[in-house]
């Protein structure tokens, strides 16, 4: 991690005796898998292997991403029973209330960011 996020964390937590909302925000939601799984959901219900395929990540850390989101409440699991099994993902309440959130960085990447 850089000094200079390390100061701008240490900052925020001098300013109350604890982190603030945002950093607070970005610890469950920041990590790289996290966000791109996140913002693959919006759209619609997938399978994993759908997920696994549309995100790129290996079995084992897209298995580790979704049960991390599925305890922070991101997430839904839904298993079919019928052969054969599928385990499908969608996103909750909360993981759905992010979507404004996406729109406005990729309307700030389109406007800030060489394509």
């Amino acid at each position: 991690m850089s000094s200079d996020l390390q100061q701008t964390r240490a900052d925020a937590q001098d300013e109350k005796s604890g982190p603030c909302a945002v950093i607070k925000s970005f610890d469950q939601i920041g990590s790289q898998w996290r966000l791109v799984v996140l913002h693959d959901l919006q759209g619609a219900e997938k399978r994993f292997n759908e997920l696994k395929r549309s995100t790129d990540a290996s079995s084992r850390t897209l298995s580790r991403v979704l049960d991390d989101l599925e305890d922070l409440g991101f997430v839904d699991r839904r298993m079919e029973e019928d052969a054969p099994v599928a385990t499908y993902y969608s996103l909750t309440d909360k993981g759905r209330s992010l979507c404004p959130v996406f729109d406005e960085i990729e309307d700030w990447a389109g406007d800030w960011l060489d394509e």
